[in-house]
């Protein structure tokens, strides 16, 4: 049999452990930073790149695809090659993936703090982006099935059945919730509107964290924890199940992101019932990976690399099961838009995710750059003061969570809501958010001193750029099932078999949810009082997604009493029909804003947005100065409203080519409005004279972005004609 020799790519593995580290750190600290902004909500105040409603995404996309996305590759490039028997396929295209998506990382953190966003969640980055997101994807996956195609190993072990089904289902996540209509260099429209487009994101949504944060960590679990434990897997035959039940199941889920909303009952059922079916699949890997360390455990109690891997399996397993079980109705209702949905993610992602990474860097630098770790007890102190971190940071969430929904649900005898006003809930759980900051802290600091030790590791080492390696070259063998060979033994040698296999599972759900919400326009019911935004409304709505105001205010009152009594008429599907994107949200750190029109006068919201605690003595929310001094640019008002008319709302022509006289008339009479307050007109006359003496610029104040912003929070919710509770005027 021929023996031959070739070399592991060790460099692309190296680039992305560095990329991982240093993203990690940076992702950390936004969060951090914004942990602290719940405590000193002026903080960053009048620097508008630095507002919360900015940072927020850029954190969440710093963690999800610059730290955990690098850590995917790196771990997918090294397993790779050595489950395979074969050095990647090109090393252009490797250098391509890495660079490319560095070159992302980093365009994501110029955009998002100026503001360029879709506000879609997970999938913010505005539409030049998402092209080189799937171009730098596509790369990455021709670069695996290449390998694939010249491996040297017949069977494909479970890993990559893993890396495969989590290639082609990224690839259609991104392109289906990516449809979006351009603007502008920098400015798009999604395709889909209201009820649609919420169901395509959380089915996206949910899927991201399924297909980018579940499925490729499920496959480096499988590869490094029988190699730091040094045993095989605990069961094939379990593996094989885990795999293909969790990659049909779990595409359905999405819709319980959407509980008790304007989407249709059936579609919210579907995504319940796949939700529970949910738990079978992930907890069986999570036994599979447990017991893997069977007979090992002396090992794990000296291992830091096997310590943060146990860990990181058992947070998976408290997160699969807290999500089926978020999803059933009556716990969803009272957990969803609360603190305890940030626990529950960040379970996931710093134990499951960041535990697992952490214990994949400790493994392998000491094997790529031939020599020991650093230092045991420096490893074994990060284990520990992360482990505590991830407790300090969760516990205080759940019980911020459960505080605020009891809150929020609480009636006095004679049926008037004990909180009346919202900032009684915000006040009640600041201690939480105290200690949510402390334990964010902890885990960084863990992380820098992990940073130490490697680069200390690296230096004590070699760098082994290829790694020489030989084994025999794979020889043909029928394309049929030979004599006791079962039937998922010959798929295992019949990588394009698997592929299309794995991939009708996965489009199965999305196509029995997703188009029929689409097509069947009965689906949503049209309600004939509801009218395009005018040109004014649009542009505030598009600054209200630029300043990411649906990160802490939702758009959806839920048929809930406690709702309906604080905020007004629970939402209907027809009302967002004109919505490109749908801002229904999935917090509250604020009240819902859906039924906020004509509840406060205009000087309110101008006194809100210039400084938040005049209006709303307690409030946590940060200041929004230079929405009052900064000039708006209406210069694509009209080419907005032809990408809207493409999308399908009736403006006419008549109504783009009076888009200016229309934005001057709404913003004049807001002008008018804010001079009835004295204090106002007083220092708005003040400011003007200051200007002309000192031959200044001065912008009108019917220019001004805040007169856009306020038509549009002046429109919301009031296409529906309700009368508001009276409890909603104590509403902040």
């Amino acid at each position: 049999m021929e023996v031959q020799q070739f070399h592991y790519d060790n460099k692309i593995v190296q680039k992305f452990l560095y990329a991982t580290m240093l993203w990690g750190i940076v992702g950390m600290l936004v969060g951090l930073l914004l942990a602290f902004m719940f405590l000193f909500p002026n903080l960053t105040d009048g620097i508008s790149w630095l507002s919360f409603g900015r940072l927020r995404p850029l954190h969440t996309n710093a963690v999800i695809f610059a730290f955990v996305g690098n850590a995917m590759f790196a771990g997918v490039y090294y397993s790779t090659q050595r489950l395979l028997k074969a050095r990647m396929f090109s090393d252009a295209l490797s250098n391509f993936n890495f660079w490319g998506w560095q070159a992302i990382i980093v365009a994501a953190a110029i955009t998002l703090p100026l503001g360029y966003t879709t506000s879609k969640e997970y999938a913010e980055l505005e539409w030049p982006i998402d092209l080189a997101i799937a171009v730098v994807w596509v790369a990455f996956g021709w670069n695996f099935i290449g390998t694939l195609l010249r491996r040297r190993q017949r069977h494909l072990y479970v890993a990559i059945w893993f890396y495969l089904a989590t290639i082609i289902t990224v690839a259609v996540l991104h392109i289906f919730n990516s449809l979006e209509l351009p603007v502008g260099a920098l400015k798009s429209y999604s395709v889909y509107a209201g009820v649609q487009d919420a169901l395509v994101q959380w089915w996206y949504g949910h899927n991201a964290v399924a297909f980018f944060l579940t499925t490729p960590f499920l496959g480096l679990m499988y590869y490094y924890v029988p190699k730091a434990a040094n045993r095989p897997i605990y069961s094939y035959r379990l593996s094989i199940v885990h795999f293909w039940s969790l990659i049909f199941i779990y595409i359905w889920a999405g819709p319980h992101h959407l509980l008790y909303s304007a989407l249709p009952d059936w579609a919210q059922n579907l995504g319940v019932a796949f939700s529970v079916m949910l738990i079978a699949p992930s907890w069986g890997g999570m036994i599979n990976g447990l017991l893997t360390l069977r007979g090992a455990w002396d090992k794990v109690r000296t291992s830091p690399v096997l310590k943060f891997m146990v860990v990181a399996i058992t947070g998976y397993g408290m997160a699969t099961f807290e999500g089926p079980m978020l999803s059933l109705k009556n716990i969803n209702a009272i957990a969803h838009f609360s603190d305890w949905i940030i626990a529950h993610v960040h379970v996931g992602a710093l134990a499951w995710n960041g535990f697992l990474t952490f214990g994949m860097i400790y493994w392998l630098v000491p094997k790529m750059f031939k020599t020991r770790l650093h230092s045991t007890p420096l490893a074994n102190f990060h284990f520990w003061i992360g482990t505590l971190g991830i407790v300090l940071y969760a516990l205080p969430m759940y019980v911020a969570g459960f505080t605020q929904a009891l809150m929020w649900k609480d009636f006095n005898p004679d049926g008037t809501l004990v909180y009346g006003n919202f900032l009684e809930t915000v006040n009640e759980i600041m201690p939480m958010y105290w200690m949510r900051a402390i334990g964010g802290s902890l885990y960084l600091i863990g992380m820098f001193v992990m940073l130490y030790n490697i680069v200390a590791t690296i230096r004590s080492g070699s760098r082994v750029e290829d790694d020489l390696a030989e084994a025999p070259a794979l020889t043909r063998v029928s394309r049929h099932r030979t004599a006791g060979e079962t039937y998922h033994t010959w798929l295992e040698r019949k990588p394009i078999q698997l592929t299309l296999l794995a991939t009708v599972a996965i489009l199965i759900g999305g196509i029995i949810q997703i188009v029929p919400t689409i097509l069947v326009k009965s689906n949503i019911p049209t309600i004939t009082s509801v009218k395009p935004y005018t040109p004014l409304e649009l542009e505030g709505r598009d600054l209200y997604i630029r300043e990411g105001c649906v990160s802490c205010h939702s758009q959806m009152v839920r048929p809930f009493r406690s709702e309906v009594e604080r905020y007004g008429e629970y939402a209907k599907a027809g009302e967002f029909v004109y919505d490109h994107p749908f801002l229904w949200g999935s917090k509250r750190t604020g009240p819902d804003l859906l039924r906020v029109g004509g509840k406060y006068s205009d000087n309110w919201h101008l006194n809100h947005m210039y400084d938040p605690q005049s209006t709303s003595s307690g409030s946590i929310m940060p200041a929004y100065q230079w929405l009052i001094r900064d000039e708006h640019d209406r210069s694509k008002t009209e080419a907005k409203m032809r990408a809207m008319v493409s999308l399908g709302v009736p403006y006419t022509e008549e109504d783009i080519a009076g888009a200016a006289a229309s934005m001057d008339a709404q913003a004049t009479q807001i002008e008018e409005n804010l001079y009835s307050d004295p204090d106002f007109a007083k220092s708005y006359e003040a400011d003007k004279q200051y200007a002309s003496e000192n031959g200044l610029p001065f912008v009108e104040m019917r220019d001004r972005e805040i007169v856009a912003l306020i038509a549009y929070l002046q429109r919301l919710g009031t296409d529906i004609k309700i009368e508001q509770p009276e409890t909603a005027a104590t509403q902040n």
